[in-house]
């Protein structure tokens, strides 16, 4: 019944519209319903677009509103809440950064310096320091580009590309600030950028100044960055994008796992999909290839095949700042938009001082090399034996990483892990445990980090691979 009367009214409103409108005839049109109903809202229409818009009394506040207006402000917090977790207090070191260190008056087997070769403390080191400061004193109180430039860092820019085999290098004055001002140079908004998963922070704010669209593939993953390289050459012919610029980027020894980057394939696939390949080589210069030049070293592949090098001089040559090495045309760039080059005052020339020193005492002991890797070596398989962990890094990687067997997320591992740690320190061994910032979006799993270096002993590895056997079994086990 309802159906029908909803019918009759349809037809009423359409016979309506249809019926002409007492067969009105104007300038010899004949009116209908449809033609009306049209010329109505046309004109309702105009009338509407031609109406002022409203617009509120415009008055000054008075006091009593400006008040009640602060009153019912809220600022936003400047940062998170802070947590139990973020509430650290990292232990401090009351000596040099050697193999043993002074921690709260107490001596300490040091095994979270990245000292790899044990050059912190060298007297040739601290001779040429001495030296150095006798001569420019200490700050250089200018960026390079601005009377900041003193011989000894064109020295050490001469040294380093003699001992990477490389045409030129620049240096940075601080280590972080090399990558995250090298990549900004080279890329821009536009360019494309398909970095590792587990790239350090240094790398990944690089990566977000420089406003690049940045892929990332699975860590240490050499499938998956070849099926991100296949999809970017299908899309661009589907697409036929515009040419721009395209980087790899990856980490020679990746600071957050310890594990070793396959130049080799990085290389293979950089030239057949046409991109360029930067390689951060601050774990590994000093610690890879038959001399300790690096990654190409290791893998006897061309270093000229490598498009761009940068490193920390903070590791293997016990000093401060970084470096990027590479073909002419890549330093000279630089030097006008490294933003850490162009606005940040020069290296002190003692650094650089130590950094020529550090790099002559590789060249002239080769030995320091061999004991690294014997002593690398030897704790890997003492480390192995321990059960309820997972040893994890590169045979040759002076960065090893533990992980709990039974794993859980980042923070419950955390916690475990910094027990773990916190026990160590009070048998006399200090190690560190996966630490990230709030601005860090690596996804990595959380472990105890440990660095071997050249000058430990191997009595001090082994008493510390028994005693930590020991804590991590009491620890894991009260856990469970």
């Amino acid at each position: 019944m309802a159906t029908g009367m909803v019918m009759e009214m349809k037809e009423t409103l359409v016979s309506l519209l249809d019926a002409p409108l007492a067969d009105a005839v104007i300038f010899g049109i004949h009116i209908d319903g449809h033609l009306f109903l049209e010329t109505l809202l046309v004109v309702v229409i105009a009338f509407l677009l031609l109406q002022k818009s409203y617009q509120p009394e415009k008055r000054p506040l008075t006091e009593q509103e400006i008040d009640q207006l602060c009153d019912e402000w809220t600022p936003e917090p400047l940062h998170p809440p802070i947590t139990k977790e973020m509430e650290l207090s990292p232990p401090v070191l009351e000596s040099a950064a050697g193999p043993h260190t002074v921690v709260n008056g107490k001596d300490v087997i040091n095994l979270s310096s990245a000292n790899y070769l044990g050059l912190i403390g060298h007297p040739k080191i601290k001779e040429a320091c001495n030296a150095a400061l006798e001569k420019y004193g200490v700050g250089a109180c200018g960026p390079r580009g601005f009377y900041g430039t003193i011989d000894v860092h064109m020295d050490l820019e001469a040294k380093i590309a003699q001992f990477m085999g490389t045409p030129d290098s620049i240096l940075y004055s601080y280590g972080l600030a090399t990558v995250s001002s090298v990549i900004p140079a080279f890329c821009k908004r536009g360019d494309l950028i398909l970095a590792d998963e587990g790239v350090n922070w240094g790398i990944q704010n690089g990566l977000f100044l420089s406003r690049s669209t940045v892929r990332y593939f699975k860590h240490n993953d050499m499938a998956s960055l070849e099926a991100l390289l296949e999809d970017v050459r299908q899309e661009d012919r589907r697409k036929k994008k515009v040419l721009n610029r395209r980087f790899i980027v990856v980490e020679a020894i990746y600071q957050n796992s310890g594990e070793m980057v396959p130049l080799d394939t990085v290389v293979r696939l950089k030239e057949k999909y046409l991109f360029r390949v930067l390689v951060d080589e601050s774990n590994s210069i000093g610690v890879l290839g038959k001399t300790g030049r690096g990654l190409s070293e290791h893998f006897n592949i061309p270093v000229e095949k490598i498009d761009i090098i940068t490193s920390a001089m903070g590791h293997s040559l016990a000093s401060v700042g970084g470096f990027c090495t590479g073909s002419a045309k890549v330093v000279d760039h630089q030097r006008l938009s490294g933003a850490g080059y162009c606005f940040s005052a020069a290296l002190p020339p003692f650094l650089a001082s130590a950094s020529i020193t550090a790099l002559e005492l590789l060249e002239d002991n080769p030995v320091l090399l061999t004991r690294l890797r014997r002593n690398i070596s030897f704790f890997r398989s003492k480390l192995a034996t321990i059960p309820g962990v997972v040893v994890r890094g590169h045979a040759l990687s002076p960065l090893i990483f533990l992980h709990l067997q039974r794993s859980g997320s980042f923070a419950e591992d955390s916690v475990i892990l910094q027990q773990i740690v916190d026990k160590m320190l009070e048998e006399g061994v200090l190690l560190s445990a996966s630490k990230r910032s709030l601005l860090d979006k690596c996804k990595l799993g959380a472990g105890i980090r440990i660095m071997v270096t050249a000058s430990h002993t191997e009595a001090e590895l082994l008493s510390v691979s028994s005693s930590l056997g020991n804590v991590i079994q009491s620890v894991v086990t009260a856990q469970s």
